[in-house]
């Protein structure tokens, strides 16, 4: 006997919930195997903790090599290890700038972290949409779903 909370039951309600609300539609996807997933991810890297930023990286890559959207938005400290991985040739970091999987940098973090004008020149957009900071909001209207680190 299956129980209430099955993965099929599970999915249909997810479904349900989903297409009762029409701006979310784009968040369902159809893969080969006809199973519906929530491929779009950006993650929200905060930390100024290199190692947790190599994870930032190493997670948007895996990611992106399996076929999912996903998107790195440097935040709060983070924003001060742009130049340390710049600088240090950092092959993840390289490798995420050449795949385009970083999107923006915080341009409030940075004027406050004093590393605005080094970001500048990266070619990374410096965004501050939303009182100087990207907002979590114009990528959720995107569709994609939003994980911090």
């Amino acid at each position: 006997m299956k129980g209430i909370y099955t993965d099929e039951i599970s999915l249909t309600v997810l479904v349900s919930i989903l297409y009762t609300y029409p701006k979310r539609k784009h968040f369902l996807k159809k893969s080969e195997e006809g199973e519906i997933g929530m491929n779009k991810y950006v993650i929200f890297a905060f930390r100024g903790n290199p190692m947790c930023f190599v994870h930032v990286l190493l997670n948007a890559l895996d990611m992106d090599s399996k076929g999912m959207d996903a998107k790195i938005v440097i935040e709060g400290e983070a924003v001060t290890l742009v130049k340390e991985m710049e600088e240090s040739g950092n092959p993840l970091y390289k490798k995420a700038k050449e795949k385009k999987l970083i999107d923006a940098i915080c341009k409030g973090c940075s004027a406050k972290m004093g590393v605005l004008e080094y970001n500048q020149t990266t070619g990374i957009p410096l965004v501050g949409d939303m009182n100087g900071h990207p907002s979590m909001s114009s990528y959720i209207e995107k569709g994609y779903q939003i994980l911090t680190l």
